[in-house]
């Protein structure tokens, strides 16, 4: 499946304030995201499982493509686009084994090593990171900073999406690493107006 990676939405929804998740990516979309991965760390099956088929069918809409964290049975429940998974995850040759042909499968990474690997193994993008500090999810690795994303890219011949800590004011100073997009949690849900943060953060991605 062809995909546009430059404008990535990962959900959060403890970040929303209340807000309804389903509208808030569909403003995010509306202001030019491409590309909407559903993370959900702290719900039952079921509630993952409503969660994604929701955002299924508001995706479906909109022709953007929906990616799975970590859970390849909701992946598969909901048919989703694909998923995104991580070292601690299920082996990427297991889950390529599993999805059906043509299903994206996207992988995490923090070095170069892991990130050959991840090509190697059957991965279609890595998302690479923290770039930046970041408070939506708890590392304990130093952030790679432009350059560190430049060495992944230019290490492997799959897509590179940088992700942790990136919003409008940084969108551009990542952009010079060459990586294929950008990944934002709290630089689009973080704020009232979902639509106009992913403008202006595509605006000044186009424009790096």
């Amino acid at each position: 499946m062809k995909c546009d990676y430059s404008l990535y939405l990962v959900t959060d929804r403890a970040i929303l304030g209340g807000r309804d998740l389903c509208r808030a990516v569909e403003a995010a979309i509306s202001g030019g995201v491409t590309l909407v991965q559903v993370r959900e760390k702290d719900v039952s099956s079921r509630e993952f499982y409503q969660i994604a088929l929701a955002l299924r069918d508001l995706t479906a809409r909109y022709q953007v493509p929906l990616l799975i964290n970590d859970r390849l049975d909701i992946a598969l429940a909901v048919d989703a686009d694909g998923i995104h998974i991580g070292r601690e995850d299920l082996p990427l040759g297991e889950a390529r084994r599993v999805l059906r042909p043509g299903k994206i499968i996207g992988y995490s990474v923090s070095d170069v090593g892991e990130a050959v690997y991840g090509e190697k193994n059957g991965a279609d993008y890595l998302g690479a990171g923290p770039v930046y500090m970041t408070s939506t999810k708890e590392v304990d690795i130093e952030p790679l900073g432009v350059e560190g994303l430049r060495r992944i890219k230019q290490s492997v011949a799959i897509p590179v999406v940088g992700i942790g800590g990136i919003n409008r004011d940084n969108v551009r100073e990542a952009g010079k690493s060459g990586a294929d997009g950008v990944a934002v949690i709290s630089g689009i849900l973080g704020g009232s107006d979902p639509a106009r943060a992913s403008r202006l953060i595509r605006y000044a991605w186009q424009n790096c």
